[in-house]
């Protein structure tokens, strides 16, 4: 039977993967950092375990009997220059690295659109997206089944417009609603043709509607 374990579970996109998640009945560990917020913001029936991935120590009691990762963190924006490389890249490579230990079936991590773009102006951050890319690439090497999903710039409100999906490097601009960003995570669970994947996704009120079995198999 497939649990699901979340990390970055109270963040924006987190917490819908959770709600995702419990709304198709499948079991959650939600890994948060403050218990309390964990309560407040998640739904009662997730299992809640305190830590950190940038902790390895503790993630693999964590993990406990999890199948599948799904990874929701993400630095914000700070005046840490070492925020991006620990949060992006060292924290994934975490998870990955015990994922491995751990027999976990498949690994879906949240990327962002432009990773590639050395220039792109969000890499004054911290070269946060050089971070993401590099965090991605180390899936791609683990020998783990993987989907990584790399979103347009993310709204907090839902929205009718249909899902648009791309192979890797196709998309420049667009946005989507982190709603949206969480059912491609959970989907990307139950469609084989999400194995091994780099998906970037945009939603526009011009695209024609899809399935998810459609729009994965479509990205080559």
């Amino acid at each position: 039977m497939m649990k699901a374990f979340v990390a970055g579970a109270t963040g924006q996109t987190g917490y819908r993967i959770v709600k995702e998640l419990v709304a198709k009945n499948i079991p959650v560990r939600a890994l948060v950092r403050d218990l309390q917020k964990g309560k407040t913001l998640l739904p009662p029936e997730v299992e809640l375990v305190e830590g950190d991935v940038l902790s390895p120590d503790h993630l693999a009691t964590a993990i406990d009997d999890s199948t599948v990762i799904l990874c929701a963190t993400g630095a914000k924006p700070s005046f840490n220059p070492t925020e991006p490389y620990s949060v992006d890249f060292q924290g994934t490579k975490n998870l990955v690295d015990i994922a491995k230990t751990k027999g976990i079936e498949h690994f879906v991590l949240v990327s962002s659109i432009c990773v590639s773009q050395f220039f792109h102006p969000l890499n004054l951050f911290w070269l946060i997206l050089v971070w993401k890319k590099q965090a991605e690439e180390y899936i791609q090497k683990s020998g783990l089944t993987y989907t990584v999903v790399r979103p347009g710039g993310l709204k907090n409100e839902d929205n009718s417009n249909p899902i648009v999906m791309q192979g890797a490097d196709t998309l420049s601009e667009g946005s989507i609603p982190r709603e949206k960003v969480a059912q491609v995570c959970v989907e990307s669970l139950f469609e084989s043709s999400a194995r091994n994947k780099i998906v970037e996704i945009i939603s526009k009120p011009e695209a024609s509607s899809q399935s998810f079995q459609e729009l994965f198999q479509q990205v080559k």
